[in-house]
């Protein structure tokens, strides 16, 4: 038994060292710089297979558009004629879609264009970057070999 002052002991107080403290930040930053790669990587491919699955809902309710009408929207109608009923259309039996036609999801109009560059008609989201062209998730998804589908 080891005898000293009484108050010796008492005095320290209880916690962590800056050691300590900066051995803890270090841990979590490296823990973030390797999770928080693969958690953006995740969430653009999940962006990507949406905008494939609403293209997709697009293309059903397009051709039950022409089924009924006979043709496709014209551009000037655009996606909007699948939702509301264009005046000059006698046997519209829409809706074709349940909602508005929403957004691709980096939030910008998907384009629709009547007659297409390569088929019937091009349907496609630009991607990211908003911009034609691209790779990974700047590339464009969409309906026609120019969309790169």
């Amino acid at each position: 038994m080891r005898i000293g002052t009484p108050g010796a002991r008492r005095g320290r107080i209880a916690g962590f060292t800056l050691l300590e403290l900066l051995v803890v930040i270090v841990i979590i930053g490296l823990l973030a710089g390797y999770v928080a790669p693969r958690y953006f990587a995740q969430e653009g491919k999940s962006k990507i297979q949406i905008t494939r699955a609403q293209i997709d809902a697009f293309e059903k309710a397009l051709d039950q558009y022409r089924l009924d009408t006979g043709r496709y929207p014209s551009s000037e109608q655009g996606l909007n004629a699948l939702v509301n009923r264009p005046g000059d259309e006698p046997k519209w039996s829409g809706p074709y879609l349940r909602k508005a036609v929403p957004n691709d999801p980096w939030d910008r109009p998907y384009v629709y264009r009547q007659p297409g560059e390569q088929g019937e008609y091009d349907l496609l989201s630009y991607g990211k970057d908003g911009q034609p062209g691209g790779a990974g998730e700047d590339a464009d998804i969409g309906t026609t070999a120019l969309a790169g589908s």
